[in-house]
């Protein structure tokens, strides 16, 4: 197997590096490559750069094996896996991870996490990919081992889902088991927060994401708050069908 590993936190980032070396470790591989952005690109979504150049720079250690590789990229995480798979090395993996990130994305965060965007990414060019996420900054070795075990038995996934993983930030040993999930919902994001520059204009920053609105038996939120590692297959077709219908009534009505 060809494994394609990025995130969102960067290359130096500990829930990537936990990752790669529980691979490392763990599972059977031809090529192992890291292609990861080269600083913090978090909710960067799903962009892509198109109106800069994309260096690649190659960290990989002067010991490693030939089959295991490290780059950092001046761009986003889709930039990674569109570069990765799309031939700017001349490697084409079987199957696409994103993780381990430091922070949970669950529900709505799906929406803007990089790290979601990147297996995302990767099932846009027919790669199975798989994104996996901490809720927390401790226990990384939990997760990875969540990974391992989901991959040495792998079912079969469709070619048109995403695979999203989040993880109790718990030793393993108090980690319960798994959980098959759907997506919650939170409430929306709190407001703004307005400070002052030394030069008395006024700056900007994003409010944190709000509190678990939907998050009852069934969704991720329930899994992690009870101690599961949470599993939701995502897959990306944003059409309201119902809504279909009554737009049709309103088309032949004018």
């Amino acid at each position: 197997m060809k494994i394609l590993l990025s995130n969102d936190d960067g290359y130096l980032a500990p829930g990537i590096r936990t990752l790669y070396a529980a691979l490392q470790e763990h599972i059977p591989y031809q090529t192992l490559m890291m292609l990861a952005p080269d600083r913090n690109r978090s909710a960067a979504s799903n962009s892509l750069t198109l109106l800069d150049p994309l260096r690649i720079q190659d960290h990989t250690p002067q010991d490693s094996p030939e089959n295991e590789r490290i780059y950092a990229i001046n761009g986003t995480p889709t930039d990674c896996v569109h570069l990765g798979v799309n031939g700017a090395l001349d490697f084409q993996p079987d199957m696409v991870l994103s993780g381990i990130n430091e922070g949970a994305n669950m529900g709505d965060d799906v929406l803007y996490s990089g790290t979601v965007a990147a297996a995302t990414e990767g099932r846009f060019l027919g790669k199975p990919s798989i994104a996996i996420s901490l809720c927390g900054d401790t226990h990384f070795a939990t997760a990875a081992h969540v990974l391992v075990t989901f991959l040495k038995e792998l079912p079969p996934i469709s070619s048109d889902t995403i695979i999203n993983i989040n993880v109790p930030d718990v030793p393993l040993a108090e980690l319960k088991g798994l959980k098959i999930t759907r997506l919650g919902k939170r409430h929306c994001s709190e407001p703004v927060v307005k400070q002052i520059d030394p030069r008395g204009k006024p700056i900007y920053w994003i409010g944190p994401a709000g509190e678990a609105a939907d998050a009852g038996e069934g969704t991720d939120f329930h899994a992690v708050e009870h101690g599961y590692a949470s599993i939701t297959p995502l897959k990306i077709d944003l059409s309201h069908y119902e809504m279909m219908a009554t737009l049709n009534e309103w088309v032949q009505q004018h």
